[in-house]
């Protein structure tokens, strides 16, 4: 004898419908079935909705018994198009039934629990009469029983208890003379010893089947739903989430217990007592292995089962020093929310017994706080505890597995991963047997939580990325164009799985959650919406990702000052932007600090040496140990692209021009030549080696001219360069007679900081300094004499998105 189960969604559709009668005409082949199905999907909360219209006088209770009517007759008609006269007169009987009941409800105004069990049984009856005329229509050897002519309970109505012996004797008499391959049961329902309609209450169905296949005592147990098994995690939050194959029943009832809607624990007690395996089937895809939920074959090599959670809760908190070495406070909070029909979800209480903490359905969190303050009103008046505190907007995630107690650290890799991302734990609890650890977070955060979680203990050490880029100029469309290309390269061998999200420039962004195809980004940014900081950043804000990374791409000082807004809320800031770190030093300071303190990665190296590991360097000799004396650098490569391409023979206009047109300058190339953009990177180098410094600190001496340096335009600057040719011919002049190169450079030393033009002699290290190529040489105490030396392409679009991509990898293997 086979047992199967199907849920409401399984039957909720003539599609479904069929799927089940193919699968049980698949299993009649070999072995007889006993089949329980529930009310069509949907239809138990239409006639309790109803029900209570009815009670309230709302006559619109009519609307939705028609609606109730007009889905099982569609139903009938797409299942049986030629045979559905029997089914319809069935129908028609029950549903006046049906509309009879609601009307004395109107009449009388009440709608008991007694009243309640009528009501609601009319969905299982008549979905299992639909199921099996179908099948018997089709020639199948299928009958239908009523589960209320088998189960028999007391009088507690809505929630009625087994008498498991006349009930177990029922059912084996029945099957025991049974000729039919297929039996169709109605779940739910069932019938007082005094011959009253009662109901199991919630999770009925599957209690049901439980008790049917605990008294024919059968191998297995199936249930079919719309998933394929009980998920590592919720698979509509975490699309990496995947069946579980086995699991042990004490693992099944804790997530199942902390939202895992496939199966209610306390209705499968029966088989539990049997050690009857449950196997979780899908409906839509029979084929699929499913979940066995048994005590055998357990894996004990995985330490985490799966990872669920519950919504809607309330966290309330009993606190005051007059508790402390009392006894009975807990007994009579305990009491009083037991006399108000609270049920306490989860309790955490402190070592000191200053407070007790638990957490409730939402729905009953004012109820609770008016019955615990009037239990402890005494003391709330003599100032020994506090008036009850109530926090909503709160859910509960669990990490559950039996074998958690044998593996150390899972309680840190659960808190650190969730407190890398800024989740917030507003309580914890764990049992003695360490077969679940849970946490109360705030529930806006509970889909980044089970993320990251299920990154942290179920995916192949892949850690995702997800980045927000603004600024898709010429440099950002590189860093796109990069990652387009590294992306199978990075999940491959580095086990980052990098997602573009967000991208903006300054007339559009757009957006998508599940990543930007970046085939199409273009196309897709194109046609995406309005532009703003605010509004990017708020985006990026609630879609509350983990391991998020916003890459600033611009030299805009506005996105600059959002940096510690996106710091402040857990997302990495990689930046070629030199604004904040060269603003004022308190700025400075503070987004380090946010970094720091929000475990958000602040990474820059690009502002100084573009794609060279200038910064990435300096913070290895300083966290080793090492001391900075001295700094000497040419450190724009587009200055030395200009100087290495003027002389005699050419004007100083052509090259800047040129320089500017292939990129190397910034647009407005005056903060190229004036030094101020060289200014900021070697006051980011002096920062980063430990030296409080202002900008204003640098002294940077001009080799423009004065009309140069008082132009108002880019146009008005280059008309001066064309006027002040002589000027910088006279440069050049000098430093040919003197066999010398002129190269700008910045220098620090001794606390002090300068940028300017020099005249560099045959031999140094500078003088050779070719195209647009910088040169870094650290002296330290470690290298006193020969300095380290850092050179190569210090400007360009590919070798800068270089480097963000650079600082976007060391996040991901951080």
């Amino acid at each position: 004898m086979k047992v199967l189960k199907f849920g409401g969604t399984s039957v909720g559709s003539s599609n479904n419908i069929n799927n089940v009668i193919n699968i049980l005409e698949t299993y009649s082949k070999s072995s007889k079935v006993a089949c329980i199905v529930s009310a069509v999907g949907g239809i138990t909360d239409k006639l309790l909705l109803a029900g209570n219209q009815a009670k309230n006088k709302d006559k619109s209770f009519v609307n939705t018994f028609n609606s109730v009517k007009d889905i099982h007759i569609d139903i009938i008609k797409e299942l049986n198009t030629s045979q559905s006269d029997t089914i319809l007169s069935y129908l028609d009987e029950k549903l006046n039934a049906l509309k009879n009941l609601l009307d004395g409800i109107y009449l009388i105004n009440e709608l008991s629990p007694k009243t309640s069990d009528k009501l609601v049984s009319f969905g299982e009856l008549l979905s299992s009469f639909i199921i099996a005329e179908t099948m018997k229509n089709r020639g199948l050897s299928a009958e239908r029983k009523n589960s209320q002519q088998l189960i028999v309970t007391n009088s507690n109505f809505t929630k009625a208890e087994v008498n498991y012996n006349l009930t177990y004797s029922n059912i084996q008499g029945y099957f025991k003379s049974a000729n039919q391959q297929i039996t169709i049961l109605p779940g739910f329902i069932s019938k007082s010893d005094t011959g009253e309609i009662t109901t199991l209450g919630r999770g009925g169905s599957d209690f049901t089947a439980a008790i049917v296949a605990a008294a024919l005592k059968v191998e297995q147990l199936e249930i079919w739903t719309d998933v394929s098994g009980m998920y590592t995690t919720n698979p509509k939050m975490v699309k990496q989430a995947y069946p579980i194959k086995n699991i042990s029943y004490q693992e099944a009832m804790e997530l199942s217990h902390f939202g895992a809607k496939v199966l209610y624990p306390p209705t499968v007690q029966p088989v539990l007592d049997l050690n009857i395996p449950i196997h979780i089937k899908n409906t839509n895809a029979p084929n699929d292995s499913g979940t066995i939920i048994s005590n055998q074959n357990i894996n004990n090599n995985t330490t985490v089962k799966g990872i669920s959670n519950i919504g809607n809760i309330a966290l309330l908190t009993l606190e005051g020093s007059g508790m402390i070495g009392i006894p009975g406070f807990s007994k009579r909070l305990f009491e009083t929310l037991a006399q108000e029909k609270v049920n306490v979800i989860l309790i955490t209480q402190a070592s000191s017994e200053h407070s007790i903490c638990i957490g409730i359905d939402t729905n009953d969190a004012e109820r609770a706080k008016t019955a615990v303050d009037k239990t402890f009103e005494n003391e709330i008046a003599l100032h020994k505890i506090d008036p009850i505190v109530v926090e909503t907007g709160l859910s509960i995630i669990a990490l559950v597995g039996d074998n958690m107690k044998n593996h150390q650290g899972i309680s840190g890799k659960m808190f650190s991963s969730l407190g890398k991302n800024n989740i917030n734990i507003r309580a914890i609890a764990q049992g003695a047997s360490e077969k679940n650890i849970s946490a109360v977070i705030a529930y806006k955060d509970v889909k980044k939580a089970l993320n990251t979680l299920h990154e942290q203990f179920f995916e192949a050490k892949t850690k995702q990325l997800n980045v927000f880029i603004t600024g898709v100029g010429n440099v950002g469309e590189r860093l796109v164009e990069q990652i387009k290309q590294q992306k199978i390269f990075l999940k491959e061998n580095l086990k980052i799985n990098l997602r573009v999200i967000g991208l903006s420039n300054s007339r559009k962004m757009v957006f998508n959650e599940d990543g930007i195809d970046l085939n199409d980004w273009k196309n897709q940014l194109f046609n995406g919406e309005q532009a703003t900081l605010s509004g990017f950043f708020q985006q990026v804000k609630d879609l509350n990702l983990r391991n998020s990374i916003f890459v600033d791409v611009t030299a805009n000082s506005d996105v600059a000052n959002l940096y510690a807004n996106y710091l402040r809320e857990s997302i990495g800031v990689v930046a070629c932007n030199k604004i904040a770190c060269s603003s004022d030093l308190d700025n400075y300071k503070l987004l380090k600090r946010l970094s720091l303190k929000y475990n958000a990665p602040f990474l820059f190296e690009t502002n100084v040496g573009a794609g060279l590991p200038v910064i990435d360097t300096l913070n290895n000799l300083v966290a080793s140990g090492d001391k900075i004396t001295s700094i000497q650098a040419v450190l724009s490569g587009s200055l030395n692209f200009v100087f290495n391409n003027f002389n005699d023979n050419t004007k100083f206009h052509d090259v800047v021009k040129q320089a500017q047109e292939e990129g190397y300058t910034e647009p407005d190339p005056r903060i190229d030549l004036s030094g101020v953009d060289v200014a900021r990177k070697i006051l980011i180098l002096a920062r980063e080696s430990g030296v409080e410094m202002n900008l204003e600190d640098i002294s940077n001496e001009s080799f423009l001219s004065e009309a140069g340096i008082k132009s108002d335009t880019v146009d008005d600057f280059f008309q001066s360069l064309i006027t002040d040719e002589v000027h910088y011919q006279n440069l050049y002049a000098s430093a040919k007679a003197k066999n010398c190169q002129l190269k700008y450079v910045a220098q620090f030393n001794n606390g002090k900081a300068s940028v300017g033009l020099q005249e560099i002699p045959e031999g140094h290290p500078f003088y050779n300094l070719e195209g647009k190529d910088n040169i870094v040489m650290f002296y330290t105490q470690r290298y006193p004499e020969q300095p380290m030396i850092i050179k190569g392409a210090g400007a360009g679009a590919d070798v800068t998105a270089s480097g963000l991509f650079a600082d976007i990898i060391r996040v991901g293997n951080n």
